[in-house]
């Protein structure tokens, strides 16, 4: 029913973000929803000792005798985390000299110190690197502010957490898409400087989102206005998240007897936490693949083929579509009532 709804209210023609197609009622639907397909998954991860202690247990890990950063980094499950990555989140000056029984926060990127609560993004001194990268954070900052996604440090580095909204600002305006640094100067960076606000998406439907690959990020829009924009990780290569034009979502699953984890039938795990192969609270879009929380959601694709947003956006994102107090597994499209729209293709660069 929500399929036909969209197909009316877009008479045929394009829903644009910016200036590039995401959804089309004269596209070819994708096949319908099978109850019985595998479902994409996450597979387990190398136990860790997560301690009590600390602000958030489920990012934090508690080292071992005969620990490295480079075993740590190594059985991470299924994420970009690294052994620079690791160094830089914690601080630490010589990698190899860590000791067991310390604490190590292993939720890299997220700005926040997940061992005693503090704010990474308010740090007292910042460094300018190079003020014309500065100023593009800056205005990225302004321009996205309040619609979900992590304010970038303003530091003048244009690592792949800048690169990723400048990939985004590129997809909600219609420009060529890609993660490439923004040459000071140039026509791009100088509709970024000029404008205030994103543009309204003319023939959208009531309530979608679209998957950026390319960027690694999802936006949300209520009708013809983008209301938030969220970091995702898509499947990696070999699960890659199929490309949707204006597909229903179909199931949700709360899994209210697992805390929120829906526990995976190809991988099962003996202990639920954010890390292992269960999926927070899935909504599902296209069979098995999914959109669902996860407290690892690296800057690129690396999950079995679903999208993860951060436990925390994830809620958002729920709160957002009404299903955030639903303790009922639904398989409706049009009580979830959302499009989902995903595009473009990551290039590890």
């Amino acid at each position: 029913m929500l399929r036909r709804r969209v197909a009316m209210m877009l008479g045929g023609t394009a829903v644009l973000l910016g200036a590039v197609t995401i959804g089309s009622a004269a596209s070819a639907a994708p096949p319908p929803p099978d109850p019985s397909a595998p479902e994409a998954t996450e597979p387990p991860p190398t136990p860790f000792v997560h301690p009590g202690d600390v602000f958030n247990p489920d990012c934090v890990i508690e080292i071992q005798e005969g620990d490295s950063l480079s075993i740590i980094a190594e059985a991470m499950p299924d994420t970009a985390v690294t052994y620079d990555d690791l160094a830089e989140e914690n601080g630490i000056d010589d990698p190899d000299a860590i000791n067991s029984g310390a604490y190590l926060d292993i939720c890299v990127g997220n700005q926040v110190d997940d061992i005693d609560g503090g704010d990474r993004s308010e740090d007292a001194t910042v460094d300018i690197v190079d003020e014309q990268i500065a100023a593009q954070q800056r205005q990225i900052n302004a321009l996205f502010a309040g619609l979900g996604i992590d304010e970038l440090l303003v530091d003048g580095i244009s690592g792949r957490i800048t690169q990723r909204s400048l990939c985004a600002f590129r997809s909600a305006f219609g420009l060529p898409v890609s993660r490439a640094d923004m040459v000071p100067g140039s026509a791009e960076e100088q509709l970024l400087m000029s404008v205030s606000s994103l543009p309204l998406q003319t023939g959208a439907p009531e309530r979608w989102v679209l998957v950026d690959k390319t960027c690694q990020v999802m936006f949300a829009g209520q009708g013809d206005r983008i209301v938030h924009l969220w970091a995702v990780s898509t499947g990696e290569a070999g699960y890659e998240t199929r490309d949707q034009n204006g597909s229903d979502a179909f199931r949700f699953d709360p899994a209210v007897d697992n805390d929120g984890w829906h526990n995976s039938s190809t991988y099962p795990a003996a202990v639920d936490n954010p890390l292992n192969g269960n999926m927070y609270k899935p909504v599902y879009f296209d069979r098995g693949q999914a959109i669902h929380g996860s407290y690892n959601v690296p800057t690129e694709p690396l999950s079995k083929g679903c999208v993860r947003l951060l436990v925390e956006d994830h809620d958002a994102f729920l709160a957002w579509i009404g299903l955030g107090g639903h303790t009922r597994t639904i398989w409706d499209d049009d009580e979830i009532n959302l499009v989902v729209n995903v595009r473009g293709e990551y290039a590890a660069g």
